[in-house]
């Protein structure tokens, strides 16, 4: 049985990250129609000329998510320990080749996790249970968030889907202003790696973003905790629940952990003190 062909048509949008294929659908098997699939490419983050990490992602915003992985895998601590960076294509995939600071160098590669496995699960690739899980300092209690305008921002997460709008097939990661503004986000087709890509973006604007909250379109898991926490992050709002463990680290770290945001509706599993219109 026929369930998808695979032959490619011309783009028929500019849009970097989607491709039109041929397809057949549910109400017409007979007849062909053109529909649109996310890409979905191995990108290798390379410091120094060593792999380190493969990822799959959407092939956009990359220079972006090398920086967030390398802040919240703890590889830097400020953007400035990248002197420079290069996108460039390899044969199965792309490379994101970062000349790191010498001194960060040296510590990734005294404790540089196996390449293979490396996945976004945040687990593959760990050598023991014990590297599970980083050392995180308890986050400050400097933000403050009001409900009430949390609506408006779920209502706006789409805005940074493009390729989900077409395809179906992206996860969101946005920063929320405390206005409750939605500043910018990212999409990829991989929730750590779209969070990684906000999380990089906002390291670049600096000041501009310093104050907000995040929000993702998918579940809360502890490395969406964890990632979010390495990089000061004090408020995650997640579209759908959260994980035991991911409660168990924002506990830990002081980070305030609202799930299932809905219009009219959040869940706040910890710190609940950062938030305007919790009674």
């Amino acid at each position: 049985m026929n369930i998808l062909h695979t032959k490619k048509h011309k783009n028929a949008t500019s849009v970097t990250g989607v491709r039109e294929v041929v397809l057949w659908k549910r109400d017409n098997l007979q007849q062909p129609q053109p529909d649109m699939l996310a890409e979905e490419v191995p990108v290798a983050l390379v410091y120094n000329g060593i792999s380190h990490v493969v990822m799959m992602a959407s092939p956009k915003d990359l220079e972006e998510f090398a920086i967030g992985f390398s802040l919240s895998e703890g590889i830097i601590e400020t953007p400035a320990d990248i002197y420079g960076m290069e996108v460039v294509p390899s044969c199965n995939g792309l490379e994101v080749q970062i000349d790191l600071s010498s001194r960060r160098f040296m510590g990734l590669k005294e404790r540089r996790r196996a390449l293979a496995g490396r996945t976004g699960c945040g687990v593959c690739g760990v050598e023991q249970l014990n590297d599970i899980g980083k050392p995180i300092a308890p986050l400050p209690f400097t933000q403050t968030f009001d409900l009430a305008t949390l609506d408006n921002a779920l209502a706006h997460l789409t805005d940074v889907q493009p390729i989900g709008q077409l395809s179906g097939c992206t996860h969101a990661a946005a920063w929320l202003l405390p206005s409750g503004e939605l500043a910018g986000g990212h999409e990829d087709v991989g929730r750590h790696v779209a969070l990684d890509k906000l999380l990089g973006h906002r390291a670049r604007a600096g000041e501009t973003w310093a104050s907000g909250a995040v929000l993702v379109s998918s579940r809360a898991s502890y490395e969406m905790v964890q990632k979010s926490a390495m990089c000061g992050v004090e408020i995650l709002f997640a579209v759908s629940a959260a994980t035991t463990l991911a409660v168990e680290v924002a506990e830990r770290c002081n980070l305030t952990l609202v799930g299932f945001c809905k219009p009219g509706r959040a869940t706040i599993y910890t710190h609940p003190q950062r938030l305007v219109g919790v009674k």
